[in-house]
């Protein structure tokens, strides 16, 4: 009897793994290349499903290192199509934000060409047969990125900003923008001040924007990214991770792309 249990368990165990592997299959991951110039971006969408919604996902200013291709990777596995574009181009990831600030400023640089790969993004995600609404979200960097985006009048669903600068030279103007917005920011966060901040809601308000903002109080720059913490120790960054206002405005989030 004994044995006849044990020949039970070995048969029906690879069956519930073969069915949780079903259940959770990873989406499918493709290295989309550009021109030499604008450089390339990895693309996932759900399997067994067709995606009827694309989101460009901006990384932070260390580059598309896993933190962003992860948050593309999670958005696929909700049934989004994502997309993580490289603004730097050619795959260059930083560690020190000496380097970070070099990458960063580099791209600034060049804005036709960041517009340039941005838009590169998008246009995979219009390839998609379903797709027929294209969100932008970004972190740090990126989320400065996507407002911008939304700002110059991209035809976007919806722009989400994680932890983003909320400053510009090139205020949005009435009527021009087509996104609505959704910005989560940290009330601790010296690299986005409250002055900042209540500077960006004047502008959003005056250009008459559709925007829904979360601050959270206490918390630090880079808030979402659960290695931000050891970051911070080890540069000295005022940068941490706060497990509640990731999952809070992640939340968010997904309620932002069904609306």
């Amino acid at each position: 009897m004994k044995r006849l249990r044990t020949l039970f368990f070995a048969f029906i165990v690879p069956f519930i793994t073969l069915g949780a592997g079903l259940i959770e299959a990873a989406p499918k991951e493709k290295i989309i290349e550009f021109s030499d110039a604008l450089g390339s971006a990895v693309l996932y969408t759900p399997r067994g499903k067709k995606a009827d919604t694309g989101v460009i996902v901006v990384h932070e200013w260390w580059g598309l290192n896993d933190y962003a291709r992860n948050r593309a990777r999670q958005l696929a596995n909700e049934g989004y199509a994502a997309i993580a574009v490289d603004m730097y181009g050619h795959g260059k990831v930083a560690t020190h934000p000496k380097d970070a600030t070099a990458f960063m400023n580099a791209a600034l640089a060049e804005p036709e060409k960041m517009n340039a790969r941005f838009n590169a993004a998008k246009a995979e995600l219009e390839k998609l047969k379903k797709v027929d609404r294209i969100f932008a979200i970004g972190y740090c960097f990126g989320g400065a990125v996507v407002l911008n985006q939304a700002r110059m009048g991209n035809d976007l669903a919806g722009v989400a900003s994680f932890h983003g600068s909320l400053g510009t030279q090139t205020p949005a103007q009435e009527g021009k923008v087509k996104a609505k917005v959704l910005v989560a920011t940290g009330g601790a966060d010296p690299m986005v001040p409250a002055k900042q901040v209540g500077d960006f809601v004047t502008e959003m308000g005056e250009a008459g924007v559709n925007l829904q903002l979360l601050s959270f109080p206490g918390v630090l720059h880079s808030f979402t990214n659960p290695d931000a913490t050891a970051k911070g120790k080890e540069t000295g960054l005022p940068v941490a991770y706060d497990e509640a206002a990731d999952k809070q405005s992640w939340s968010a989030l997904m309620r932002f792309l069904k609306e």
